[in-house]
C-alpha cells in the first residue's frame, strides 16, 4: 500500500494521502496502473463535458490538458528532452538532455504529439473510456521494458534510480499484466463476438510490442535510460497505441 501511495503521488500532482508514509522502492510496477487511472479520470471529464453541452472540439483538448495537469507535465518534459538530445548527437545527447532550455526538436516534439493526440481522441470519442486508460497504461508499462533492458545513465553523481530496486522484469511486471489481464477479459465477457475477442486479442499483442519497440529504440539511441527518456516512451508509445486505435475504428 506505501509503495502504491508512493507512486501515485511520484507520477502525479496529487496531495499526499493522509495516514499513509509513501515510500520510492519499488514503485514503478504500479505506473502502469497509475497510468490507468489517469485516463479514466481524463475519460471521465470527456464525458461529463459532453454531456453537459460542450463540442468535441472543445472537450478533446480539456481532456488532453487536464491529463497534462495531472502529470504536473512530467513525461512532455521528458519527450522534449530526450528529442533535443537524439538530434544533438551521441556525444553532446546527456549534456542536451540536462539543458534547461527546450530547443527546437523539443518543441516540434510536443506540438506534433499535441496535435496528434487531439486527432485521435476527436476519430475516438465515444468510446474514449474504453481506450485511453489502455493506451496510457500501455505508455507507462513501456518504462518497465526500459528499466529492465537498459541501464541508467545520467550526469549526476546522485539520483534518484528505479534500477537501484529493480527484482527482474517478471516479477516488476506481474502486478500490471494480472491488472490489464482481468479489465481486458471483463471486457471480452460481455461482448463475445468473434470480431469483438480477435480485436481485443490484436490490440493486446500490438500494445506489448509497441511498449517493447520504442524503449528498445530510445534506448540505443541514448545508450542507456533515464528519467527523461522513460517519459518520452511513455508518451511515444500512448500516442502509438491512440493513433492505431483511431485507425481501427
Amino acid at each position: 500500500m506505501n509503495n502504491l501511495a508512493g507512486a501515485w503521488i511520484f507520477y502525479t500532482t496529487f496531495p499526499k494521502l493522509p495516514f499513509i508514509t509513501p515510500k520510492f522502492k519499488n514503485i514503478a510496477q504500479f505506473s502502469p496502473i497509475i497510468g490507468f487511472f489517469i485516463g479514466l479520470i481524463q475519460s471521465l471529464i470527456y464525458l461529463i463535458l459532453r454531456n453537459n453541452s460542450w463540442s468535441a472540439y472543445a472537450s478533446v483538448p480539456i481532456c488532453v490538458a487536464s491529463g497534462y495537469l495531472i502529470t504536473g507535465g512530467l513525461h512532455l518534459d521528458g519527450l522534449m528532452d530526450t528529442f533535443d538530445g537524439i538530434f544533438a548527437g551521441k556525444n553532446k545527447c546527456l549534456k542536451a538532455m540536462k539543458d534547461s532550455q527546450v530547443g527546437a526538436f523539443g518543441v516540434q516534439s510536443l506540438f506534433f504529439i499535441t496535435l496528434m493526440q487531439i486527432a485521435c481522441l476527436l476519430k475516438i470519442q465515444s468510446q474514449i473510456i474504453s481506450i485511453l486508460p489502455i493506451c496510457l497504461f500501455w505508455g507507462r508499462f513501456s518504462t518497465l521494458i526500459f528499466i529492465d533492458k537498459f541501464q541508467y545513465i545520467t550526469l549526476e553523481t546522485k539520483s534518484i534510480q528505479h534500477k537501484k530496486y529493480w527484482n527482474g522484469f517478471k516479477k516488476e511486471s506481474l502486478v500490471s499484466l494480472t491488472f490489464i489481464f482481468i479489465f481486458i477479459f471483463y471486457f471480452l465477457f460481455l461482448d463475445k463476438s468473434a470480431d469483438f475477442i480477435i480485436k481485443q486479442i490484436f490490440l493486446l499483442l500490438i500494445g506489448f510490442f509497441i511498449s517493447y519497440a520504442i524503449p528498445k529504440f530510445l534506448g540505443s539511441k541514448i545508450g542507456g535510460f533515464n528519467g527523461d527518456a522513460c517519459g518520452a516512451s511513455v508518451v511515444l508509445v500512448e500516442t502509438t497505441m491512440l493513433f492505431i486505435n483511431a485507425v481501427l475504428l
